[in-house]
């Protein structure tokens, strides 16, 4: 739909310039009217000098009517003189004014076509147009990072999904080419391929509702204690001690969802730990109006390069891998991640000082 063209703002503001010009201009005449040519008689009145009974005959003799037609015309050059200077010099003043204004259209006419790495970086003193254009370079920065991380989770989404099904129909063309042999071995292999398939599948689709929520008040202190009775039986096979500690801590949300992320965090604290006698401590508390949900376990010591990177989709550090029935689909603190920032809460990782990792999640609290 075609919307009605109107006057730019640089002419409306040219015709300001001038207006404001023209109109001072005119006060001007108004004020020397009022104040100068008012005084002035209509006819000249020939007054005899003092102590002198004689009538002066000659001399020049100021009549209003003859100021008028001299002053008139000069009056009207100059008001014509200032409308051609307001309109010239408001040009070009509105020209000036604007061109800030016209780098931050084109960089959004940019960021409209697909381009997100041009930026303003407008110089100069600190006015609207230095603080729009700092605003508006911080927003295709945000822009910029979040598309490069749905691109990166939409090609690493596809190569994990790429994956179970190359292995899938490697097994299939297999059996095919050996019908009449029973293949035990190939059913479980491909019942597990296919879990695993359905796991990241679930994986994906919970990421993409992790805005679409029903909130509820839901304490965290009773959701971590689900979710460590529920893996407690994976902690006693891997001869790790769980232990939830800590106060209630209520705030609003979804309940399935919260119990989906303290069940990550934990199942990721028992899974990347030490082979045997390693620890667990899930605590929650309420502090300074947010409630908090930390997970802290022992491990291997954590690269200081690797931490930031863990909460990423698909990413697997090197000493946090697992080849067994565990190993997941690197989606865990990226599940966790994308939960708490659907709750308006914030996600820390911190390398435990010996070893290990240190998850700390706070929600607002409830009011």
């Amino acid at each position: 739909m075609d919307r009605p063209q109107g006057l730019s703002v640089r002419v409306k503001l040219t015709l300001s310039y001038a207006g404001f010009l023209m109109l001072a201009g005119v006060l001007l005449l108004a004020t020397v009217w009022l104040f100068l040519l008012r005084y002035v008689p209509e006819r000249a009145h020939l007054v005899p000098a003092p102590g002198s009974d004689e009538v002066p005959r000659t001399g020049v003799f100021p009549v209003r009517s003859e100021l008028l037609d001299a002053f008139a015309p000069r009056a009207a050059a100059v008001l014509m003189f200032l409308l051609a200077l307001g309109l010239v010099g408001g040009w070009m003043l509105a020209g000036q004014m604007l061109a800030p204004l016209t780098r931050i259209t084109d960089a959004a006419r940019r960021a409209g076509n697909g381009s997100l790495s041009h930026r303003i970086r407008m110089t100069g003193s600190g006015d609207e147009f230095r603080e729009l254009s700092d605003t508006f370079d911080a927003m295709l920065d945000q822009l910029e990072s979040h598309v490069a991380e749905q691109q990166r989770f939409a090609a690493n989404a596809s190569h994990e999904l790429r994956t179970p099904l190359a292995i899938t129909r490697t097994l299939l063309d297999v059996a095919r080419k050996d019908p009449t042999q029973v293949q035990p071995e190939l059913i479980e292999r491909l019942h597990h391929v296919n879990a695993r398939a359905i796991d990241l599948t679930e994986a994906l689709l919970l990421l993409s509702r992790g805005d679409l929520l029903a909130r509820d008040t839901v304490d965290l202190s009773l959701v971590a204690e689900e979710a460590a009775e529920t893996l407690l039986p994976l902690a006693e096979q891997r001869r790790i001690t769980l232990d939830v500690t800590g106060a209630p801590a209520r705030t609003n949300g979804s309940a399935e969802l919260l119990l989906r992320m303290a069940t990550n965090l934990v199942q990721n604290a028992i899974v990347h730990n030490l082979p045997t006698d390693g620890t667990v401590t899930v605590h929650t508390e309420e502090q300074h109006g947010t409630s908090l949900l930390r997970v802290e376990n022992t491990g291997h010591r954590l690269p200081p390069d690797l931490v930031p990177t863990l909460a990423e989709p698909f990413q697997r550090g090197t000493e946090r891998v697992r080849t067994d029935a565990h190993a997941g689909v690197g989606l865990g603190l990226a599940i966790v991640r994308s939960i708490v920032r659907a709750h308006d809460g914030t996600l820390d990782l911190v390398a435990g000082p010996t070893g290990g990792l240190v998850v700390t999640v706070r929600f607002p609290g409830t009011t």
